[in-house]
């Protein structure tokens, strides 16, 4: 089908912009690679180590500095040529790929080598990710596409999450870490060629006179005056640092609980990609005028409910099918906030609104790794996950009033 013959209605509408096609094309690629990279650092610390502790220190490694940096980071996608931070951004995390790739096909795999080139990754993406995020609105011709566009680039990262560690699985066992990294490295020409192949109106970087600092906190201002987009940001931040971690102990679900090894944790991991999946075409189907605060407060206790029953089952399959359940909810969740903040930001403070939601989850993501690696060495795994799924349904009947207070007939 043509992409002017599309309905405003189709779950792809949004690919009635060539520009966005090619963005969304892009992305899919690179983040297949990314998926694949996370699965093979996470197996080689833990083949390493031993420890979910020492893993959630990885993720902190490469999550933390994200937060650190996200407030420059938005800050420059307002302030500067925003094509140009994409390229450069990919073409370092390129050569980081290649130098990890480098450093576990010579033996070196020690554990504070690959901590510093996560680093190195988490500053990247925090100029990366508010650069790229804030593009879409560029790229995408019709202003009412721009929710379907939104649900569609995080069904981009949904699909690597099924696709990425089930393959990894597959390279790790037949090859090694190496070659899944070299794939991750090959994979960011995607984004570098589809923005050589975009028509886009030249950069109109905003002029200021004010600090880096100065127009942080004019976006901090921002967000306080702002209540939909500070209460969802505050949201995101509390379930970012006391429910998503759950990924931190999935290693110790593979190898203690369903006694698998590789193969079975870029399974399980899969299966969370699986409902992550479903979450976003859910929300790419969706009307664009959909009552967005009650599928948060639905998809919230969706991932209460999917972690619970994944921590109580032990069988696989049956497990599996929660580990799907939660995905979808997790998803869901974390895109509708990205839709809800891009959508009630003003144009030239997008940017940094981007960029204060991606230190809430940055900043508490790598925090709450580290608790809840510390957490579970001493309760068990299974343990660490039933309480991070109650309290997620904690989370979701704490903002119930601000979730559901304004109800709309159009859902």
């Amino acid at each position: 089908m043509a992409m002017n013959q599309i309905s405003k209605f189709s779950v792809f509408r949004a690919f009635r912009s060539r520009n966005y096609l090619l963005y969304f094309i892009g992305r899919a690629v690179s983040q297949f690679g990314t998926w694949m990279q996370r699965t093979a650092v996470i197996w080689v610390i833990y083949s390493i180590t031993h420890s979910a502790f020492l893993i959630g220190v990885t993720i902190f490694a490469e999550q933390f500095p994200s937060f650190l940096f996200s407030f420059a980071g938005g800050v420059a996608a307002d302030r500067y040529d925003r094509y140009r931070i994409i390229r450069i951004t990919q073409i370092t995390s390129m050569i980081q790929a290649v130098l990890l790739a480098l450093l576990v096909y010579t033996g070196h795999t020690v554990v504070w080598e690959i901590l510093v080139l996560s680093v190195i990754l988490g500053i990247i993406n925090a100029f990366d990710v508010p650069a790229r995020q804030s593009l879409i609105h560029v790229v995408v011709s019709d202003p009412s596409d721009l929710p379907n566009a939104v649900s569609l680039t995080t069904a981009t990262a949904s699909l690597a999450q099924l696709l990425g560690p089930a393959l990894a699985g597959i390279v790790l066992s037949t090859w090694s870490a190496s070659v899944c990294f070299l794939i991750n490295a090959a994979s960011f020409g995607g984004v570098i060629v589809s923005l050589i192949l975009m028509k886009l109106p030249p950069s109109q970087p905003k002029k200021s006179g004010k600090t880096m600092l100065g127009e942080f906190s004019e976006g901090i201002a921002y967000v306080r005056k702002t209540p939909v987009i500070g209460q969802i940001i505050l949201m995101v931040a509390i379930a970012s640092l006391l429910v998503m971690p759950y990924n931190t102990v999935l290693p110790v679900f593979a190898k203690v609980i369903f006694k698998g090894g590789a193969s079975t944790f870029g399974y399980i991991t899969s299966f969370f990609g699986v409902g992550a999946v479903l979450g976003t075409i859910f929300l790419a189907s969706r009307k664009p005028d959909a009552h967005l605060k009650r599928l948060l407060f639905i998809s919230t206790i969706i991932t209460g409910v999917g972690l619970v029953c994944f921590a109580l089952i032990k069988n696989f399959p049956v497990a599996m099918l929660f580990a799907v359940l939660t995905g979808f909810g997790g998803m869901t969740q974390y895109t509708v906030c990205n839709i809800m903040v891009q959508s009630d930001s003003e144009p030239h403070m997008r940017g940094r609104a981007i960029g204060i939601l991606l230190m809430a989850i940055f900043g508490m993501l790598p925090l709450g790794s580290l608790l809840v690696g510390a957490i579970s060495q001493h309760i068990g795994a299974p343990v660490t996950v039933l309480v991070e799924g109650i309290i997620a349904i904690v989370l979701a009947l704490v903002f119930m009033k601000f979730l559901l207070v304004k109800r709309s007939p159009e859902l």
